[in-house]
């Protein structure tokens, strides 16, 4: 499930993510601030602790979560293959078939979301280049093309109109990095304060085109790894020790695609945002 917390319920944002980051019940929790809004990407059984609220827009469609890897298909012997290569084997022959995609990317790995309602036509488009498995009682099963299609046809819309988007690319620089999750409790006031009270952007903001630095900062908790996503300063209220990245130490950029959010419809990423 996917949902966009408004800014004028800061408190409450901070109280969901204190449940889930200390949640034993949630496997997959997400949190991503942008200058418009909080997005949250949480499993079926943390969606279900989620209490309603008036502040709280939830995208209707339920999403299923892949997994790209090369080395075999269990955790121990698989690699992530990397977003270059998801984008041209996976992303762009699902777009062709018009598959809107959510991209979800972490320290550890890279995770493609899909519509429930599209995993038919998923299978069947990647089943040529990729052997598919899913997850039962934490086995990997096979699945075949016949399995998920169930004589489903695929999408069969008109190929849209191409459109050009202006491309922001702000000033500030981003680091991908990771931690012990036994050290969270250790930085969880800093993380509550750089994510909710920080520079926190105003309802109804809007960004403008001539931006120098966009906020951004995102957090997830999946399967017992965190990955966190901020720029270079947000990064310098943390302590050094605590928090890793790669040896490199290498800096991102971001590339913003449009002067406002597109939708699951064009572009798929928390604000339309890339690295």
């Amino acid at each position: 499930s996917h949902a966009s917390l408004l800014e004028h319920s800061l408190q409450q944002s901070a109280i969901v993510f204190v449940h889930y980051a200390s949640s034993d019940v949630c496997k997959f929790f997400s949190l991503t601030e942008t200058p418009e809004n909080y997005t949250v990407v949480l499993d079926e059984e943390g969606f279900k602790e989620l209490q309603p609220s008036e502040h709280l827009q939830v995208e209707g469609s339920t999403w299923l979560p892949l997994n790209v890897v090369s080395n075999g298909n269990t955790s121990s012997s698989s690699q992530a293959v990397g977003v270059t290569k998801i984008a041209k084997s996976v992303i762009a022959p699902l777009a062709e078939q018009h598959v809107s995609v959510f991209m979800l990317s972490t320290y550890q790995t890279d995770f493609i979301l899909v519509r429930e309602k599209d995993l038919s036509v998923v299978v069947e488009t990647l089943v040529e280049e990729f052997n598919i498995f899913r997850e039962e009682g934490g086995e990997s099963v096979p699945v075949h093309s016949q399995d998920a299609c169930n004589g489903l046809q695929r999408n069969g819309r008109e190929v849209p109109h191409a459109t050009v988007h202006p491309v922001l690319i702000p000033e500030n620089q981003f680091c991908v990095m990771s931690l012990d999750p036994d050290t969270l409790p250790a930085i969880a006031t800093t993380l509550i304060d750089v994510l909710f009270y920080s520079n926190s952007p105003k309802e109804g903001a809007s960004v403008d085109q001539d931006m120098k630095c966009i906020k951004f900062f995102s957090f997830s908790l999946i399967d017992g790894y965190v990955s966190l996503v901020m720029d270079t300063e947000a990064q310098r209220q943390f302590p050094a020790d605590l928090l890793f990245t790669s040896s490199s130490g290498e800096l991102w950029r971001m590339a913003r695609i449009g002067g406002q959010p597109l939708g699951f419809g064009e572009l798929h990423s928390p604000s339309d945002t890339f690295f």
